[in-house]
């Protein structure tokens, strides 16, 4: 069957899939996720995924009753169970069912759910025309107050950011940190091609010091970017670099690998999805549909 859910323990479709609305990851957007592809039947980088996923419960002191392990048998046991060699799993734990009010040691078990479906992030045609961004007036959360590092349900400024860029006509919005340097998107790692005064190229994306989440598919591309001869450089960017560069892609999970257009109105290189974006995204469609899960 397709469209297929699993609720702490129990497999059903979607349509049946249902929450206590006592579930604290609904009413305070406690818990953490990750989202996973699956290529042709292969589930991209499950381990990865999943030790993030024990790293950011243990941030927020979730203790997740299923070892690693167990979580890992349950997840390939729901995509089988879709019958989808192409999918989307989005992998959920909650602080689980609780008397309201903002108190996590009053519930009694987290809740562990993991759907099984299909997403787009853009259209198949923007992978090869682009996207185009604008820089959000919303800023990244101070790691002081909540680290990015954490994948949580707490997702509020990047809808905050992703409204905005849609009202302004944009596919993406781009957030800086508190003190200008660029972040991330609302749900992407960002990258830059850009020349020294020299005339050499690099290509650059932010470090974690900037408030991002350090994304499986980031750390993938920086792989087999060294593997196709192409030095990647993680650091502090302004938005100076990313006007003024020759590319700019991004990655994540959801969008894989898309170039970037425009930004803020301004057209980035030729205004054409550039020669190394291209060689990436070559380089990541191969890996995925030939490469090993992790």
């Amino acid at each position: 069957m397709s469209g297929v859910a699993y609720i702490d323990g129990q497999f059903c479709s979607h349509a049946d899939a249902k929450i206590s609305v006592f579930d604290h990851g609904l009413l305070y957007g406690d818990g953490v996720f990750e989202g996973i592809r699956v290529y042709s039947g292969r589930i991209f980088k499950l381990r990865s995924h999943l030790v993030r996923l024990f790293q950011s419960a243990r941030f927020i002191d979730l203790s997740i009753r299923q070892s690693l392990e167990e979580i890992e048998t349950i997840t390939r046991e729901t995509v089988k169970r879709s019958g989808m060699a192409d999918a989307y799993i989005r992998l959920v734990v909650t602080r689980g069912v609780g008397p309201l009010g903002v108190n996590p040691k009053q519930c009694v078990s987290p809740s562990v759910i993991v759907i099984v479906d299909k997403l787009a992030v853009y259209a198949a045609e923007k992978y090869e025309t682009g996207i185009t961004l604008i820089t959000s007036s919303v800023r990244q959360k101070n790691p002081s107050v909540l680290s990015s590092r954490a994948k949580t349900l707490n997702y509020l400024p990047n809808m905050m950011a992703k409204l905005e860029a849609l009202r302004s006509g944009a596919d993406e919005a781009l957030l800086l940190n508190d003190q200008g340097f660029v972040s991330e998107c609302v749900g992407e790692n960002v990258f830059a091609v850009c020349r020294t005064p020299s005339g050499k190229t690099r290509v650059l994306t932010p470090d974690v010091s900037c408030g991002i989440l350090e994304g499986v598919t980031r750390n993938t591309i920086i792989d087999l970017a060294a593997q196709h001869g192409i030095e990647i450089q993680a650091t502090q960017l302004t938005l100076f670099d990313l006007y003024t560069a020759d590319e700019i892609f991004l990655t994540g999970t959801g969008a894989e690998i898309v170039p970037v257009v425009n930004i803020d109105g301004r057209t980035v290189g030729s205004g054409r999805c550039g020669a190394i974006t291209q060689k990436l995204l070559g380089a990541f469609r191969a890996y995925t549909a030939t490469g090993p899960e992790d």
